[in-house]
């Protein structure tokens, strides 16, 4: 059974540990996020029209930061929920667990989204059709 995980889908605020030289955030795996990232890639150079994302994940997990600009990450359970974050502050990131729909969108000019996964890329454990994504919620609940 998938287990569907969307409302442990969170904010996470990081510590900032600078001083009078500067800020300094550190995202440390198993301690400031909840697992240790296999994989980190970040998104730049989208507008404001574009949407990233658009698939579910069956075995990663993510922690998303943008670490310059802002962006909006929605998140869909398959069933007719969706919760909406917005991402503005380099020392805030959101979680999103495994078999949790994802779409990134409303980039600002100066946008960095970095992403931190759970395990190393793996294209047959993405699903990228969302009625797809909804007949697999289904079937598993």
């Amino acid at each position: 059974m998938i287990k569907n995980n969307y409302l442990e889908t969170r904010m996470i605020e990081f510590k900032d540990l600078g001083d009078e030289r500067g800020s300094l955030v550190v995202c440390e795996g198993e301690q400031d996020i909840p697992f240790e990232p296999k994989r980190v890639f970040y998104i730049f150079g989208s507008d404001a029209t574009v949407v990233r994302g658009q698939h579910a994940n069956r075995d990663s997990e993510f922690v998303l930061i943008n670490v310059a600009g802002k962006s909006k990450v929605k998140v869909m359970d398959g069933m007719g929920n969706e919760m909406v974050f917005s991402l503005n502050r380099p020392n805030t990131g959101i979680y999103i667990p495994k078999m949790v729909w994802k779409e990134m969108y409303d980039f600002s000019a100066d946008s960095v989204l970095l992403c931190l996964a759970s395990t190393h890329y793996d294209g047959n454990e993405y699903i990228r059709d969302y009625d797809e994504y909804v007949k697999e919620i289904k079937e598993n609940h």
